[in-house]
C-alpha cells in the first residue's frame, strides 16, 4: 500500500460523522437531533382557510384614523365629531385658520387616500388601488403571520401557501389528538389585533342602556369583557394605537400571585403616541383590547413611557403562551376561517414509509451488485462511497432537524444514482487509460483529471436548479430540493475525493496482474 493520504483521512472521518449522526434518526431516539418525518410520512393535519380582506379594509381604515387624530393633536388643531363612519374618516375644523395647517398635513402624509372637502368638513376613504393593495397585503401578510405562528410554536417546517385568489393551504405534520388539532386551528385563526382604546368617560355610565347605533352617533363602540362577565365598556372607535406599532411579547408573572400576564414593548412611534397620551389622560382610564374583547382597563395614575405594556386577564400559561406567540407574529390585517380540513392518519404514514423504504432499498441494492459484478473491487470502493453518501445525507438532514417528505426521499433515491454515475465515469476513463498501456499511478490521476469537468459541470448545474427549486418552492418541493443538494455536496466529498483518495492509497504497489479484477477489464492492455 502506498501513503496514507489527506483524501483517505477526509474520507474516513466524513463516513464516522455519517454513521454517528444518523443513529438519532435511524433509530428513532429520544436523545440528539433526528430527522423530522413530514405529514405524508407521519400524518397531521390538512387545512384549507379563507381570507376576510374586507376586515383588513376595515382596519386600514381605522389606521388612518387613528394617525390622523395623532397628528391633529400634535399640531394642536381642535376638531369637532371624528369619527369613522361605513370606511369613510369624517372630522371637521372648529378654526378656519387651522384649514391650510390640514390641508398640508393631508397632502404630505396621506397621499394614497381619497379625500373630499367641503368647506370645514374632511372626508377620507380608501382609493381603488389602495383597496387592491390592502387586500394583496393582507393574504400575503396571512401567509407569512401563519406560517411564523407556527414555528414559533414549534413545529417542524409546516407547509404554508396561497391558493387560488383569497385561500391558504396549510399542512401541519405530527398533530395525532384532538386536543392539539384544537390548539394549532385556534393559533393559526386568532386574529391578535391588538388595540388601546381609550374610555369614554362622559357616557360610561350610560353603556348598559345604550345600543351600538347608538355609540356610533358619538363616535364610540361598545365590547365586552374577556371573562364574558356581562360587563361592558363603551370606547372611542378610533384607536390610540395598534398592534402594527408593537415590536415583542413575552409571557410574565404578577408579582403577588402566580397569575400569567403578558409584556409587549413598542416600536419609537408607538412608545411616543402612549407616553404623549397617558400624560394628557392621568385619572382617565384606557382599555387594551385584542379581538374586540377588553383585558383590561385600568386608570392612568401618570405618565407612562419606555413603551412597555402588560396585559392582565384571566388566562391559563397556555392561553398566554399562546397569545404571545400571535402578537409576536404579527396580527392578521384579516380573519381566516376553515374552509375544510382533514386529518390524515398515522397508519398512511406507514403505509408510505414502508412503499418508499422499500423503493430505496430495492433500487440501492441494484445499484450495488450492478457496480460489483461489472467493475469488480473499484465497483467495491464506488459503494463505499454510496453508504458514507447516505449516512452523511441523514446526518446533516438530523444536525438541521430537516422534514424528510416523500420527495425528499425520492430526492435520495435520485442522489444515489447520481453519486454512483460520477463512479462510472471516473471508472470508465481509469480503464481507457490502462487500456492505452498507461501506468496504473498515471491512469487514476489522468482519468479523475478528465473525469472531473464533466462531473462538476452536471453536479453544479443540478445543484443550481435544487438551490431554485428550495428558495422558491414550499413544502415538499423544498424537501426534494434539500436531500439533492446535500446529496450532490456530499458525493463531491465521497464519489470524487474519497475514492480518489482510496485508489492512491491501495493501487500503487498492487501487482499489476490483479488489475484486471480491480476494475473488471476483460482484455490484457493494462501494464
Amino acid at each position: 500500500m502506498g501513503k496514507l493520504n489527506y483524501r483517505v483521512v477526509l474520507f474516513g472521518f466524513a463516513f464516522l460523522f455519517g454513521i454517528v449522526f444518523s443513529i438519532p434518526s435511524l433509530t428513532q431516539s429520544e436523545e440528539g437531533k433526528k430527522i423530522t418525518l413530514g405529514l405524508d410520512l407521519q400524518g397531521g393535519l390538512h387545512m384549507l382557510l379563507s381570507v376576510k380582506t374586507e376586515v383588513a379594509l376595515e382596519s386600514k381604515i381605522k389606521s388612518i384614523g387613528t394617525s390622523i387624530k395623532y397628528n391633529l393633536e400634535k399640531e394642536d388643531i381642535v376638531v369637532d365629531d371624528l369619527k369613522i363612519d361605513s370606511g369613510v374618516v369624517r372630522f371637521e375644523l372648529l378654526d378656519a385658520t387651522d384649514k391650510p395647517k390640514v390641508d398640508a398635513m393631508l397632502a404630505d402624509d396621506f397621499k394614497e387616500i381619497t379625500i373630499k372637502n367641503n368647506g370645514l368638513v374632511y372626508e377620507m376613504s380608501l382609493s381603488k388601488e389602495l383597496e387592491t393593495e390592502t387586500k394583496h397585503n393582507a393574504i400575503k401578510q396571512a401567509v407569512d403571520t401563519i406560517r411564523n405562528r407556527l414555528n414559533m410554536f414549534g413545529l417542524a417546517e409546516p407547509t404554508v401557501a396561497k391558493q387560488g385568489s383569497d385561500r391558504i393551504l396549510v399542512e401541519v405534520p405530527g398533530i395525532k389528538n384532538q386536543a392539539d388539532e384544537d390548539r394549532i386551528k385556534a393559533l393559526i385563526a386568532k386574529a391578535a389585533h391588538l388595540q388601546m382604546m381609550a374610555v369614554d368617560e362622559d357616557r360610561a355610565n350610560r353603556v348598559y342602556n345604550m345600543t351600538q347605533a347608538e355609540a356610533k352617533q358619538f363616535g364610540d363602540i361598545i365590547l365586552d369583557d374577556v371573562a364574558d362577565n356581562g360587563r361592558k365598556y363603551l370606547l372611542y372607535s378610533i384607536p390610540i394605537l395598534d398592534g402594527s406599532m408593537l415590536t415583542d411579547a413575552k409571557v410574565g408573572y404578577q408579582k403577588k400571585s402566580t397569575r400569567p400576564l403578558i409584556n409587549f414593548s413598542l416600536n419609537g412611534q408607538g412608545a411616543k403616541i402612549f407616553a404623549d397620551f397617558t400624560e394628557k389622560s392621568v385619572g382617565k382610564r384606557m382599555a387594551v383590547v385584542l379581538d374586540g374583547k377588553v383585558y383590561t382597563a385600568p386608570n392612568i395614575v401618570q405618565r407612562i413611557g419606555g413603551g412597555q405594556v402588560q396585559i392582565t386577564g384571566a388566562f391559563t400559561p397556555q392561553e398566554a403562551h399562546d397569545i404571545a406567540i400571535a402578537l409576536r407574529s404579527g396580527a392578521l390585517l384579516a380573519p381566516v376561517q376553515v374552509e375544510s380540513q382533514r386529518s390524515i392518519g398515522p397508519s398512511l404514514g406507514a403505509d408510505n414509509i414502508k412503499a418508499s423504504l422499500i423503493a430505496l432499498i430495492v433500487g440501492f441494492l441494484s445499484v450495488v451488485i450492478f457496480m460489483v459484478v461489472y467493475y469488480g473491487m473499484a465497483g467495491v470502493v464506488a459503494n463505499m462511497a454510496l453508504v458514507a453518501n447516505l449516512f452523511l445525507i441523514l446526518a446533516i438532514m438530523s444536525l438541521f432537524q430537516a422534514t424528510l417528505t416523500l420527495p425528499g426521499m425520492a430526492g435520495i433515491v435520485l442522489t444515489v444514482g447520481m453519486a454512483v454515475d460520477a463512479n462510472v465515469i471516473i471508472t470508465e476513463r481509469i480503464r481507457e487509460l490502462l487500456h492505452s498501456g498507461a501506468s496504473i499511478t498515471k491512469a487514476i490521476e489522468q482519468g479523475y483529471n478528465n473525469a472531473f469537468t464533466a462531473i462538476w459541470d452536471a453536479n453544479i448545474t443540478t445543484l443550481i436548479a435544487a438551490v431554485v427549486l428550495f428558495a422558491y418552492g414550499t413544502g415538499p418541493i423544498k424537501g426534494f430540493s434539500l436531500t439533492i443538494s446535500i446529496g450532490i455536496l456530499a458525493s463531491m466529498l465521497t464519489a470524487i475525493l474519497g475514492t480518489h483518495g482510496i485508489y492512491q492509497w491501495i493501487l500503487p504497489k498492487i501487482d499489476k496482474n490483479r488489475l484486471n479484477y480491480w476494475f473488471g477489464i476483460k482484455k490484457e492492455g493494462a501494464k
